[in-house]
């Protein structure tokens, strides 16, 4: 194949992930709605303070094979090629080392973030205007795709497992520890993103380990697509050393995505099975997995974080994926509900268009999880996902990113991400790092128009001049 004809596929294939991940991230909740009804019922520090205990190549996780180390195999009954990574061109990409001194990240006061997909941090080019981007406005951390939903990892890793599935056959990050290095030189604080259940690499790999179908074999969803079985304590494993690999170089927190069932139909659901589920149900299940890494990593000085569905802030049940808010924010240090306006159904908080109002919905679905927050012992704090992307009218601007963080700062929250599949930003909606000319005041959507800030505190006669005025500056 020709290098054109190759860089063209290529092309043509992130176009088609960035695409996927983008429309299959988060709650649908368009789709849950037919199955299900919607209810409105309804710490300190996040660091450990012990020191340290970083792996090596002589950690029985993290150890190389070959490399003259018994190493334990997650999953011993797999045959592999000898262990060499590569990139999608097929380039062999030199093993990451693991650092006798790893970095050490001070965690900003409150976290202003942005998802940074594998591809962009993987290119010099693209992660150098992304660290600009931070440079000019109030941009201060990055999360990293380190696994994602593909079931690739990122960087060329010295955990087996991932090699036995072929996880490490498109490495698209090839120095890790140079953009730490680069984040850190920055003040860039760094998040490691792991993506869990979904994974086609190891459901391929390792099919009983899949989610089944009780007309046998593995269950596929309606979009094709199969599923982990988060039962299995090995697919647990295998993601914890990820995690530890990651921790062993000097990321400071870890962040769990996809740690969930799926969230299909009723009636492809009908279908599945899980085995090795012992009685337990699907929230014990998300439970489970959270317990067991905090207590493998509670030596270790990092923070554990878990995504969760935008709904389990409002829901009093587990949406059928096994999120249940107090179960999840009980075990965490943060949790990250993705609270998208454009993924709420019509009559979600009262609003027919809920994509129209974005403060209003941020608003009232972090209301609803800080409420429920409030009693239980020791919750970790809430940092909500928050839309920079258009999926509906209106098309999201800087308006609209403005009135969610706003809106996230007007719930009592004072932290916040912004999801982008092709980590593509609006500099608009952001504050600049010093601060936005006197006298000027930026725009947000409030109340289905878009008007200065200030107007979502005036009372409703002055807040419906403001956007008289609003629509008669409108184009005709």
């Amino acid at each position: 194949m020709s290098e054109k004809i190759r860089h063209s596929v290529t092309c043509v294939l992130i176009f088609i992930t960035v695409i996927s991940v983008s429309c299959d991230r988060g709650l649908h909740t368009r789709d849950i709605e037919k199955t299900q009804s919607f209810n409105e019922d309804q710490r300190e520090d996040v660091f450990h303070n012990q020191q340290v205990e970083c792996p090596t190549d002589k950690d029985p996780v993290i150890g190389e094979r070959g490399a003259g180390k018994d190493s334990v195999n997650v999953f011993p009954d797999v045959e592999s090629e000898p262990l060499v990574a590569r990139m999608e061109s097929g380039a062999i990409v030199e093993r990451l080392e693991i650092p006798k001194e790893p970095l050490r990240f001070e965690k900003p006061a409150a976290v202003k973030g942005i998802y940074v997909n594998a591809w962009a941090a993987g290119s010099k080019t693209k992660s150098e205007q992304l660290i600009d981007l931070a440079s000019r406005t109030e941009i201060n951390t990055f999360v990293v795709d380190i696994k994602d939903a593909s079931g690739y990892v990122s960087h060329p890793t010295r955990v087996e497992a991932a090699h036995q599935m072929g996880a490490d056959q498109q490495i698209r990050i090839t120095d890790l520890l140079g953009l730490l290095d680069r984040l850190h030189t920055n003040g860039i604080y760094p998040i490691a993103r792991i993506v869990v259940v979904k994974d086609p690499l190891l459901t391929k790999k390792k099919p009983e380990l899949a989610i089944q179908d009780n007309a046998g074999g593995g269950w596929i969803d309606e979009k094709g697509a199969s599923w982990a079985n988060l039962f299995e304590g090995l697919v647990w494993d295998y993601h914890l050393s990820l995690a530890k690999e990651m921790i062993a170089i000097g990321f400071p927190e870890i962040q769990w995505d996809y740690i969930r069932f799926p969230d299909s139909p009723k009636e492809h659901l009908e279908r599945a099975s899980f085995p090795n589920s012992l009685g337990r149900t699907r929230s014990e299940a998300v439970s489970g997995f959270l317990d067991h890494v905090r207590k493998q990593t509670q030596s270790e000085q990092v923070a554990m974080t878990a995504d969760v569905f935008g709904a389990t802030t409002s829901l009093n049940y587990d949406l059928g994926i096994g999120q249940l808010w107090e179960e999840v924010v009980r075990r965490v240090d943060v949790v990250l509900p993705m609270v998208y306006p454009s993924h709420y159904w019509s009559g979600s908080f009262n609003i027919e268009e809920p994509n129209q109002y974005p403060y209003e919905v941020v608003k009232a679905a972090l209301g609803d999880g800080l409420e429920r927050s409030s009693k239980v012992v020791n919750a970790g704090s809430i940092r909500p996902w928050l839309q920079d992307f258009s999926l509906g009218a209106p098309p999201y601007g800087g308006p609209e990113i403005r009135a969610q963080i706003q809106a996230t700062y007007d719930a009592g929250i004072n932290e916040w991400i912004l999801w982008n599949a092709a980590s593509r930003y609006t500099e608009e909606g952001l504050v600049p790092q010093e601060g936005f000319p006197e006298g000027f005041e930026p725009m947000m959507r409030f109340n289905g128009s878009v008007v200065p800030v200030s107007s979502r505190l005036m009372d409703k006669d002055s807040l419906a001049a403001v956007m008289q005025e609003d629509t008669l500056a409108r184009p005709q």
